[in-house]
């Protein structure tokens, strides 16, 4: 008996792996090769290409199509109708599934309703992707990126808050969870 659940009305071709708890609901379609890991949950009419990664814990809102090359870690969070590419030039009349370029997700990054990101960028830990941002280039671990194209605009803790720096000191602290932060040569780290 199989411990995942998914809808009568989607596709899951074979071979697949779909880890225990996870729930794939309405009109979606995972293609083959894929990996899906323990207590996911993906929306209705959600499209993940052959040979994608997806960790565990992971939620894909509805419409969201994740296609071959993409790699996503641990506790992501995918918003409406966000969407990856694969290639960089596409063409109708030009075959490129030789020139797919990998873009990683990293553990606990949010991308936001109608967010694009551009094939060969990856997103970092705990990093936010601002709802409608078109990402074309690295996103570091815990920034804030908005707009087109998606620029830095603040730090956000583990929890998704944004951080607030004192002036002229390099240090956050969380106000919802209490978690600490120091930023040194733009590059925000926790303190444990």
């Amino acid at each position: 008996m199989k411990d995942y659940f998914i809808h009568e009305s989607s596709y899951v071709d074979e071979p697949c792996e779909i880890g225990a708890g996870t729930k794939i609901w309405h009109f979606s379609h995972v293609m083959s090769g894929c990996k899906i890991g323990c207590n996911c949950n993906i929306g209705q009419n959600v499209v993940i290409s052959p040979e994608v990664v997806i960790g565990n814990n992971v939620k894909i809102q509805n419409n969201v199509s994740v296609y071959t090359g993409v790699v996503c870690e641990d506790d992501v969070f995918l918003g409406p109708s966000a969407v990856f590419t694969n290639v960089i030039n596409p063409r109708s009349h030009v075959s490129r599934k030789n020139e797919y370029r990998e873009t990683i997700v990293r553990k606990g990054a949010s991308i936001g309703a109608n967010a694009t990101i551009v094939c060969g960028h990856n997103i970092g830990r705990y990093a936010f992707v601002g709802a409608g941002a078109v990402v074309t280039k690295d996103v570091p671990d815990f920034a804030l990126v908005i707009g087109n194209p998606a620029k830095i605009t603040g730090w956000v803790c583990k929890c998704g808050v944004k951080l607030q720096f004192m002036d002229e000191i390099a240090v956050a602290v969380c106000s919802v969870c209490g978690s600490k932060y120091r930023i040194e040569n733009s590059i925000l780290e926790e303190i444990l």
